[in-house]
């Protein structure tokens, strides 16, 4: 295993989500930011993974040029390289036109073996960017990955997690996996990795250097856009009940059946 790709996603470090009105798209200006959580395990299993083969490994961010800070607190745990894609072009991308933007990047780097995806963002919980770029890209997809068990002639077998039990698969090189956050704990940077990271090269790299179809792109490589977006109702009311046991089991019963609840 020669060079692994990890892709992490820059997300508001927020509940508090503001809405653009008239794109209905997040409002991310001078909101804090934080490395998408799912993705710090997907970072931790691309380390083990370099660790254990002695491969390169590449963590890369598409987003603002903020998300810049998001990529050397990355290099500071050991990645090899980091590379940010922003560009306005790549403005308004759904799940679609961001998969084909970051399989460009992954044919552009190529040869490589395995890229690693956290299972889904915070702040759209899609989990669609991974499967869809392994279909970019013609790769198997491992999702759900828990565990890596073995890499034997060019293939990677490993645990998937699923509802009720854990199943056991296995795929040829190259290929994609998404990972939960049963695959490990991730580390924290040491001094000298924070220090490293400060002076450490980031790459910005926009659709002319990864030779992309603009109609592919950004909003108009978009098939999906949010029509609309609302915050739901919150309906409180209570009631209180006193009285002996006996008693209170009967109004209960009365008030719910009243309500169509029973």
């Amino acid at each position: 295993m020669e060079k692994i790709i990890v892709f992490i996603k820059q997300v508001p470090d927020t509940m508090e989500v503001r809405i653009d009105p008239e794109t209905n798209r997040i409002i991310r200006e001078g909101v804090p930011s934080i490395i998408n959580p799912y993705d710090r395990y997907a970072m931790e299993a691309a380390l083990r993974l370099k660790e254990s083969f002695g491969s390169r490994a590449v963590v890369a961010c598409m987003g603002p040029p903020q998300a810049e800070a998001a990529l050397r607190e990355a290099m500071s745990l050991g990645f090899d390289q980091a590379i940010l894609l922003s560009s306005r072009d790549f403005a308004g991308s759904d799940t679609l036109a961001t998969s084909y933007t970051l399989a460009a990047l992954v044919r552009k780097l190529a040869p490589v073996d395995v890229v690693v995806c956290g299972r889904e963002a915070m702040d759209g919980s899609t989990g669609q960017v991974g499967p869809e770029m392994a279909e970019h890209l013609g790769w198997p997809f491992l999702g759900f990955v828990s565990k890596v068990e073995e890499l034997k002639e060019g293939r990677l077998r490993v645990n998937r997690m699923m509802e009720d039990h854990y199943e056991e698969i296995e795929g040829p090189l190259p290929l994609v996996m998404t990972v939960v956050k049963e695959i490990a704990e991730p580390r924290l940077p040491s001094l000298r990795g924070l220090l490293q990271a400060k002076k450490a090269q980031i790459q910005v790299w926009g659709r002319e250097e990864l030779e992309m179809e603009p109609a592919r792109t950004g909003s108009a490589g978009s098939p999906t856009w949010v029509k609309r977006v609302w915050t739901p109702e919150h309906h409180t009311q209570g009631m209180k009940l006193t009285g002996e046991p006996e008693e209170l089991v009967d109004r209960l019963y009365k008030e719910l059946k009243g309500q169509n609840l029973l």
